[in-house]
C-alpha cells in the first residue's frame, strides 16, 4: 500500500467515524429534534477549535453477536476545544449508535479526557444521549460507571464540570450529572431518572409518563436537579458558553474579568423608592439586582425551584459574582428546606472557585409547620449556614429590609464571617417582627384590654415603639454588626468598591481531612 492510500484510507475511516450508526440513525436523531453528537460539539465549541481523541475505539464485546456490529468511536465522542479562547474538555454521546449505551471502551473514552483535565486544570463539559448501561456487556459496563462516577468526585472542587442533558439519562446513568455542579435539560426531548414509567407501574402501581417522571419540566420545578431549561438544544449549548464565561478554568485561578463600560458610580434612584412604606408589602429583589449589576445583566441558576430565594452570576466592574437574595415576592422571601438546599450549594460552588458572593438580605425568617419540620427544616437550614461560615472568598451583604430571627444570622451575617455588611435605611435587624415581639413581650397587657379598639391601638402603639427602638439599621451599627448603613442609590458604587478592596482578602480555615457538613 503506498503512502497516499494510506493517507486515503485515514480519510476514508475518518469519514465513516464522523457518521456514528449512518445516515439512517442520524436522520431519526434530527427527526426527535435532536442533534447528533458532533453537531452538538461543533455548536458548544469555537469554530475549527475541536481536537478529538480516540476516534477509531470500538467496543470489544464478543457476546449476543456484538462482535458483528462494529462502529468506530463506540457510541461517543470525545477531545478537547476552547470557549471564547479558553480549554475546555468535552464528551458527547452519540444516540446513533447501541442507542449511545455505554460501554467498557465508552467509560475509557470519557475517563481518559476527564484525566487530562484534571491533570491541565480545565473545565469538563458532558453531553448526555444516552440509553443507559450496554447490556450485553454486563459487569463491564457498571463498572465504566463507577469509573467515572469516581472522576467526578476527585474533580469537585478542582475543575467546572457542566452537564447538558439532550436526550435519555436512565438509571445508573444519572448519577454522574448530578454530582457535577450544573445541569442543563433541554424541553421535550431530555429527561432524567433512577428507574422508568415501566418499573414505577410495577413497583408502586403508578401510572406516570417519561415526561411526568423525569422531564426537564419536573426537574426544573420540583426537583431542582436542573439548574437551567432551554428551548432546544442549540439554545442550551449558547448558554453553556454564556456560563463559562463567569467561571475560572480551576480552583487556583480567579474567574475571567471582562471589560466594563458600565460606570460604577452610576446611580439608581429608582432604588430610593423600591421598598414599601408597609413592610409586609411585596416587591420584586430581581429590580434591585438588575439596577446594580454591570449593565443589568445576570445569568440565574434554578429560576424554577425555590423561587423565594434568587441564586445568580453577575459581574460588578467587570468581576464575575455569585448573588444570593431572598425573594419578597415569593412566599415573602422566607427561608425553607429547598431554598436553604438551592443557596447552600450555589454559595459552596462560589467558594470553592474563587467567586465573590454578594448577598442581598430580606427575610423575615424560618418556613414554620409540620411540613417543614418533619422533613428536616433544622438540617437543610444549617446547609446553608454551614456554607456561609465555611466560605473564604470575598462576602459582601446588603440588608434591604428584614432580617429577623435565626434568618439574619444565616444570611451572610458579619458573625458567619461576613467581610462587608451594609444596610439599607429601611433595614429590620431584630429577633422577630414587630407584631410577634409585641405578642411576646405584652401579652398580659394586651389580653387584659377588652376593648378591641383600645386593643388595636396599644398593639399599634407598642409595635411602633418597638420598630423605632429595635427593628432599624442603627441598633446593629452601634455594635458593629452592620459596617454602614447606605443611601440604597449609591449601592452599586459601593459593592463595587467593597469587592475591589477585597480582591487581596486571604483567610485559610483550619486544617482537616473533611468537613461533615450537615447533609
Amino acid at each position: 500500500m503506498t503512502n497516499q492510500e494510506k493517507i486515503q484510507e485515514l480519510l476514508d475511516l475518518r469519514v465513516k467515524a464522523r457518521l456514528g450508526g449512518g445516515e439512517k440513525r442520524i436522520n431519526d436523531q434530527h427527526n426527535k429534534g435532536k442533534l447528533t453528537a458532533r453537531e452538538r460539539i461543533d455548536i458548544l465549541l469555537d469554530e475549527g477549535s475541536f481536537e478529538e481523541f480516540d476516534m477509531f475505539v470500538t467496543h470489544r464485546c464478543t457476546d449476543f453477536g456484538l462482535e458483528k456490529e462494529l462502529y468506530l468511536s463506540d457510541g461517543v465522542v470525545t477531545g478537547y476545544g476552547t470557549i471564547d479562547g479558553r480549554l475546555v474538555y468535552v464528551f458527547s454521546q452519540d444516540f446513533t449508535v447501541f442507542g449511545g449505551s455505554l460501554s467498557e471502551t465508552y467509560a475509557t473514552k470519557i475517563c481518559k479526557v476527564m484525566d487530562q483535565a484534571m491533570k491541565v486544570g480545565a473545565p469538563v463539559i458532558g453531553i448526555n444521549d444516552s440509553g443507559g448501561a450496554r447490556i450485553q456487556e454486563g459487569v463491564k459496563s457498571l463498572g465504566g460507571y463507577a469509573d467515572i462516577f469516581e472522576r467526578n468526585i476527585l474533580s469537585s472542587g478542582l475543575i467546572p464540570q457542566i452537564s447538558a442533558i439532550f436526550g435519555p439519562c436512565a438509571g445508573g446513568a444519572v448519577y454522574s450529572p448530578a454530582l457535577t455542579d450544573f445541569i442543563v435539560m433541554s424541553k421535550d426531548t431530555s429527561y432524567m431518572f433512577v428507574t422508568g414509567p415501566k418499573v414505577v407501574k410495577t413497583v408502586t402501581g403508578e401510572d406516570v409518563t417519561t415526561e411526568q417522571l423525569g422531564g426537564a419540566k419536573v426537574h426544573a420545578t420540583k426537583s431542582g436537579i436542573a439548574h437551567f431549561v432551554s428551548e432546544n438544544e442549540e439554545e442550551g449549548l449558547l448558554l453553556i458558553r454564556k456560563l463559562m464565561s463567569y467561571l475560572p478554568q480551576n480552583n487556583l485561578e480567579d474567574p475571567p474579568i471582562a471589560i466594563c463600560d458600565d460606570p460604577i458610580d452610576r446611580l439608581e434612584d429608582s432604588l430610593n423608592e423600591i421598598i414599601p412604606e408597609n413592610s409586609n408589602k411585596p416587591y420584586d429583589v430581581k429590580d434591585v439586582i438588575h439596577a446594580v449589576v454591570d449593565n443589568h445583566e445576570i445569568i440565574e441558576t434554578q429560576r424554577d425551584f425555590a423561587p423565594n430565594i434568587i441564586t445568580a452570576f453577575a459581574r460588578f466592574n467587570g468581576m464575575s459574582v455569585g448573588i444570593v437574595a431572598n425573594q419578597p415576592s415569593y412566599l415573602a422571601g422566607v427561608l425553607d428546606i429547598n431554598s436553604s438546599r438551592k443557596a447552600a450549594r450555589f454559595v459552596r460552588f462560589c467558594d470553592a472557585f474563587n467567586i465573590p458572593i454578594v448577598t442581598f438580605v430580606d427575610v423575615p425568617g424560618f418556613l414554620p409547620g409540620t411540613a417543614q419540620e418533619y422533613n428536616g427544616i433544622i438540617i437543610h437550614g444549617a446547609k446553608l449556614l454551614y456554607a456561609y461560615g465555611e466560605a473564604t472568598v470575598p462576602k459582601v451583604t446588603i440588608i434591604l429590609r428584614k432580617a429577623y430571627g435565626g434568618a439574619y444570622d444565616v444570611m451572610s451575617s458579619k458573625h458567619l464571617r461576613g467581610d462587608i455588611n451594609y444596610a439599607w435605611p429601611t433595614a429590620e435587624i431584630a429577633v422577630m417582627g414587630p407584631r410577634g415581639a409585641i405578642e411576646v413581650l405584652n401579652s398580659k397587657e394586651i389580653a387584659a384590654i377588652k376593648d378591641d379598639a383600645e386593643r388595636a391601638k396599644f398593639i399599634a402603639e407598642k409595635e411602633n415603639e418597638y420598630r423605632t427602638k429595635f427593628a432599624n439599621p442603627y441598633n446593629a451599627a452601634k455594635f458593629g454588626y452592620i459596617d454602614d448603613v447606605i443611601e440604597p442609590r449609591n449601592t452599586r458604587f459601593r459593592i463595587c468598591r467593597a469587592l475591589q478592596s477585597l480582591q487581596t482578602k486571604k483567610v485559610v480555615n483550619p486544617p482537616k481531612k473533611h468537613s461533615n457538613l450537615p447533609l
